[in-house]
């Protein structure tokens, strides 16, 4: 990490997932590494902007607000965590929840509560700059990287006055129980694409980002969606 811990038990804490969370022997509650997890995601949030903030220093609070996005959402705080080795790190139950997506990424933010504890903002701050941004992440390159489909696909949408609407199919537990959620997007009352994920709001995005490729590369499923549609304005690419 680039420096010694004070408390060792912070980490060891922020490694230890809910499957085989102990009972503390001074408080008798449940120790794992949900609480340093949401102490983590709030540090982490105001890390990132203060990063952002001064890296784009001409560029507005919606442009600011969507790079630290895409910074701190789930799927990328999961490869961060992998490419630091923090997954072969994190003690679980057998048989590993692997497949859930969140567990390197909620480890990664309870790693970030940790460092905070024991050594306040300004190491958390210099970890994730000098050992995270600095190695793993082109501010550059994210600034021109789309991720936020289903806002795109809204103002495709809201623009070519075509009504698009998200509906939960269907709601499961994995083995894990953990949530799962299957959103489906319809066009127009067309089916447009279908997406599954561990939130509402990820089975939105990976739903969209199927409509939105089908807009872009299916010709004949546009013109149809004009023939649905009783407004007779153009429909350009989102």
């Amino acid at each position: 990490m680039g420096f010694f811990p004070h408390d060792i038990e912070y980490y060891e804490k922020a490694l230890m997932h809910k499957s085989i969370a102990v009972r503390s022997k001074k408080t008798g509650r449940l120790v794992n590494n949900e609480r340093l997890e949401f102490l983590g995601d709030a540090i982490l949030d105001a890390i990132v902007g203060d990063i952002v903030y001064n890296y784009f220093s001409h560029k507005h609070e919606g442009f600011l607000t969507n790079i630290r996005s895409k910074i701190v959402q789930r799927d990328s705080l999961n490869k961060l965590a992998v490419e630091i080795g923090l997954d072969k790190l994190i003690k679980c139950a057998p048989p590993s929840p692997t497949h859930n997506h969140s567990l390197c990424g909620n480890a990664f933010e309870a790693l970030i509560g940790a460092i905070y504890l024991d050594r306040g903002y300004y190491y958390c701050k210099w970890f994730f700059e000098h050992k995270i941004v600095n190695r793993f992440i082109n501010l550059d390159k994210l600034a021109q990287k789309e991720v936020n489909f289903k806002s795109k696909l809204v103002e495709w949408s809201q623009k070519n006055r075509i009504e698009v609407s998200f509906e939960l199919i269907e709601q499961f537990f994995d083995e894990h129980n953990n949530p799962i959620f299957q959103t489906e997007i319809l066009i127009a009352g067309v089916s447009s694409g279908q997406g599954i994920g561990y939130s509402k709001k990820e089975s939105q995005q990976k739903a969209s980002e199927m409509a939105i490729e089908k807009i872009r590369t299916d010709k004949d499923f546009v013109q149809f969606i004009q023939q649905k549609t009783e407004d007779s304005v153009t429909i350009t690419e989102p």
